[in-house]
């Protein structure tokens, strides 16, 4: 008999932003220029972090939405590989990523013609990176888990790395606070949880759990048995 996965889907309330990631790959195949929407989703993230931690990635993220709320349903939620979360792989990609940019952009791009051309140009560099990452991220979501990608994402990344880490703690900043008499039994919390994180470890501390790669997104909350978990500043 098949073993059962710790890791499930968790159906939780919330808007279908993912319809925001469909129509943008979809409008900026025909109208380029839109493309440069992405670099709202570039700098939020990182931008909102230094407050709020991985707030936007859990809330905002049109494509962090298409893997919850869409493709999580049909994902195995296997376990993420380690290695996509270690400091030396998400350096490389963040590096990656940032190189497949500046190559784009300069070989690429009508830089000569200016105007709409130009501005075209740069739309579809950033187009394609969105398409060719999405599909990595969709692949992913069959294969291990729907956050995989997620895991080592580098705007996620940077995010993670200016992220609070310790007190005092910015006043937006928002975190889960579990109570000591969780006895880190049932493990719900960390069955659900899109980024396989696991909230129990700061049992009883004052300060909260601090993981950077937390999303604040409460699923944690919702599905503790004896609601001794909350999301609060």
């Amino acid at each position: 008999m098949a073993q059962k996965r710790f890791n499930r889907h968790f159906e939780t309330p919330g808007l279908p932003l993912y319809w925001i990631i469909i129509a943008y790959i979809i409008l900026a195949w025909f109208f380029p220029v839109i493309g440069l929407i992405a670099i709202i989703c570039m700098i939020g993230p990182v931008l909102t972090s230094i407050w709020k931690g991985r707030w936007w990635c859990g809330h905002v993220c049109p494509r962090g939405n298409m893997y919850d709320r869409l493709l999580s349903k049909y994902s195995p939620h296997r376990p993420i590989p380690k290695f996509v979360r270690t400091f030396g792989f998400r350096l490389f990609m963040v590096f990656f990523i940032f190189g497949m940019f500046g190559f784009q952009l300069t070989f690429t791009v009508p830089w000569s013609e200016g105007g709409l051309p130009m501005w075209a140009g740069i739309g579809r560099v950033f187009w394609t990176i969105i398409v060719i990452t999405t599909v990595v991220g969709v692949i992913l979501n069959f294969i291990y888990a729907p956050r995989t990608w997620c895991s080592f994402c580098p705007m996620g990344t940077i995010s993670n790395w200016v992220a609070p880490k310790k007190a005092p703690l910015p006043k937006p900043f928002t975190n889960i606070h579990v109570q000591s008499s969780c006895q880190m039994k049932c493990k719900s919390c960390a069955r659900v949880c899109p980024m396989q994180l696991t909230p129990y470890d700061s049992r009883g501390e004052e300060i909260g759990y601090l993981h950077p790669d937390c999303l604040k997104c409460g699923k944690c909350t919702l599905a503790c048995p004896t609601k001794i978990m909350t999301l609060k500043h």
